[in-house]
């Protein structure tokens, strides 16, 4: 489904999938810095995927560590049809938006080891659980909460529009050192890593099953100002604006950007925040 303020303003296209983090709001800043000229889009943290659907590459190369939502875009990518069929009956079951339904669909989930299975329930308990958030615990057991949200809304046209740009697109399970591992002198890569805490409270952010800490934010602008170098084309980081991003990032070119936030249900619990977009080259 697509969007647009006024008549003026490029179409811009959601994902099928709530994301915490996702950079919706952010894409026209982003797509202003991705070159024209080169044909592949390389993303080591595809996420939900909202800068591959509103940018215009030939080809795309999407990673992620988490299986699940790997699994989930290649089986839409095949036939988005069948996909949708099989949602259908999980959300639209009679109790669908109750808490009862939903940690049992979660007891599913975590006890499948279906693909397919755990593809349906993997867009259910992420458009009925909280926040959008995609959070594992130390058994590699999803245990979001369920969102208590009034109202829901069935992706279908999303998931059309996925799978029909999916179609230049090839989504791998892998980390981010592999995928850069991809790139030539043709590519450009844009990256969306596990943010660095605002407050240096803790030393790492808790994604899929992995902890994604500072030494791996350090080794990702190492890695992005080596490639950048090697084959002469840009690699962009997105992160929080702190004194650490900006160490880390000193030798990339840094555009500042406001972000608004929802942390919680309420419209009046939205903050904005600084980040940044770093741009090696």
């Amino acid at each position: 489904m697509s969007t647009h303020s006024a008549s003026t303003s490029p179409l811009k296209y959601r994902s099928f999938l709530k994301w915490a983090g996702g950079k919706y709001r952010l894409t026209e800043q982003i797509g202003k810095v991705l070159p024209k000229r080169k044909s592949c889009l390389i993303e080591p943290f595809v996420g939900a995927g909202s800068v591959f659907l509103n940018s215009q590459f030939k080809r795309y190369i999407l990673a992620d560590v988490n299986p699940d939502l790997i699994h989930l875009f290649n089986i839409v990518k095949h036939d988005v049809e069948s996909y949708i069929a099989q949602c259908r009956p999980i959300f639209f079951h009679p109790e669908a938006n109750t808490a009862q339904y939903y940690y049992a669909r979660r007891l599913e989930f975590n006890q499948s080891a279906d693909p397919y299975l755990r593809s349906l329930l993997f867009l259910y308990l992420n458009r009925f659980g909280f926040n959008g958030l995609c959070r594992y615990n130390a058994k590699n057991e999803f245990n979001v909460p369920f969102g208590a949200y009034k109202t829901h809304y069935f992706p279908e046209n999303e998931l059309r529009y996925f799978a029909e740009k999916a179609q230049s697109a090839v989504f791998i399970c892998q980390d981010f050192r592999k995928t850069f591992e991809l790139a030539n002198q043709d590519s450009v890569i844009y990256c969306d890593p596990p943010y660095a805490p605002i407050h240096q409270i803790t030393n790492f952010t808790q994604y899929s099953s992995n902890n994604f800490n500072l030494s791996h934010q350090k080794e990702l602008a190492d890695l992005a100002k080596q490639t950048a170098e090697q084959h002469a084309i840009p690699v962009i980081i997105s992160n929080h604006d702190t004194p650490f991003t900006r160490e880390i990032y000193q030798n990339a070119k840094i555009k500042k950007v406001l972000v608004q936030r929802s942390i919680s249900h309420s419209a009046e619990k939205r903050i904005k925040v600084n980040e940044l977009i770093a741009i090696f080259k």
